[in-house]
């Protein structure tokens, strides 16, 4: 039986890393700049009307391009994508501009870049945005969708990316 007691941020970290996830990448461009990182923390929340959820770091202000251009896209990940999702993630230092001419992209009609050959993709008009602790709940409707082909996605568990 589990006791009650207080779970630092380590043991908690420790813990989610075997929470195996799909990988995304989150993206918005518009009047405040153009954005881009990895997340796993993104998941449905309505299908009527479509919506979706996605987890972001607010103690990273470059995060706050997502709530200032109101639009996000969120593209789903397959296995060819790794190299794109460590770029994303931050690690490599790599600058926006590097980070984005990794992969190919259009414009969507949201304003938000969107990854082409990606599992899938939602364009998100934000909706709603709700800060708790270290991160920024972001809530987009999605108002358009791309279906690519059914590829092996790419998963996130045990701090390294694998193939499902």
């Amino acid at each position: 039986m589990l006791k009650k007691f207080e779970v630092g941020p380590q043991a908690y970290r420790d813990a989610m890393s075997h929470f195996a996830g799909a990988v995304h990448l989150v993206t918005t461009d518009g009047p405040a700049g153009k954005r881009g990182t990895t997340v796993i923390a993104a998941c449905s929340v309505s299908d009527n009307p479509p919506m979706v959820l996605v987890c972001v770091n607010r103690e990273n202000p470059n995060n706050d391009l997502f709530v200032k251009n109101g639009n996000f896209a969120l593209n789903t990940l397959a296995a060819r994508h790794e190299p794109l999702a460590v770029a994303f993630s931050g690690v490599t230092g790599l600058a926006p501009e590097q980070r984005f001419a990794l992969g190919e992209w259009e414009v969507l009609a949201s304003g938000a870049p969107a990854l082409i050959g990606a599992v899938a993709v939602f364009d998100c008009e934000l909706v709603d945005a709700k800060e708790l602790a270290t991160h920024r709940v972001m809530f987009g409707k999605v108002t358009g969708l791309r279906i690519g082909d059914n590829l092996r996605p790419l998963i996130y568990h045990g701090r390294s990316y694998h193939v499902l």
